[in-house]
């Protein structure tokens, strides 16, 4: 599964485009980005893993903590995200845990993995209300740049309607695991030295995608 074919998968599974796709096509060039002073702590990683793992967790195969997906997630923010991006970002991951102490009384990391899996659950459902929105947005500012632009004014510039944190934290996740070892040769299925190109092969269902 190459890189295209996996960001298609991704935007398919969360809903929306995945951010940061265009760098992560051209390898994360950050050469004009500016600098920006938001860092991830060890303790964000931690975090981050046990979130990762929330969404995919050990079943069969090993989950998200084992392929190091919360270290994954932080190079791709700060290499491949905009600064606006990254804020939400991290702004997100405090909002995870006041909505873990609101729900729970207690931060996200010291929760049990049932309660982490309700409160994942209850927050992906409020992330998709909030995409049917963004989607209606996006739709009308694209309708009226195509109208403005069609009356001459090449000024116009789009509003923008930033996405949800949960959003970025599901698809770094799904893009960390799936491009790690542990995802590309156990959770698929994976030929290390390709052999004779064979143009159909027999599936049965519930069979693993090849990476």
């Amino acid at each position: 599964m190459d890189r295209r074919e996996l960001l298609k998968m991704v935007a398919a599974l969360t809903g929306g485009v995945v951010i940061g796709a265009n760098s992560f096509l051209t390898g994360c060039n950050t050469e004009d980005k500016t600098g920006t002073s938001l860092t991830f702590s060890e303790n964000d990683i931690a975090f981050l893993d046990e979130v990762a793992d929330t969404i995919l967790p050990t079943t069969k195969t090993p989950g998200a903590k084992a392929a190091k997906v919360g270290q994954f997630m932080t190079v791709m923010v700060n290499d491949c995200y905009e600064e606006k991006n990254q804020k939400i970002f991290h702004e997100g991951m405090g909002k995870l845990d006041d909505a873990s102490k609101k729900k729970f009384s207690n931060a996200f990391m010291k929760i049990t993995p049932q309660e982490r899996h309700d409160l994942l659950v209850q927050v992906d459902q409020e992330t998709k209300d909030y995409q049917k929105k963004k989607a209606e947005f996006d739709k009308i500012q694209n309708e009226k740049e195509i109208s403005e632009k069609s009356a001459g004014n090449t000024e116009f510039k789009k509003e923008d309607y930033p996405p949800h944190y949960f959003v970025m934290m599901k698809q770094l996740t799904l893009l960390g695991y799936f491009t790690s070892e542990i995802g590309a040769t156990q959770a698929l299925r994976y030929v290390a030295v390709p052999g004779k190109y064979e143009g159909c092969i027999p599936y049965k269902k519930g069979d693993r995608a090849w990476a």
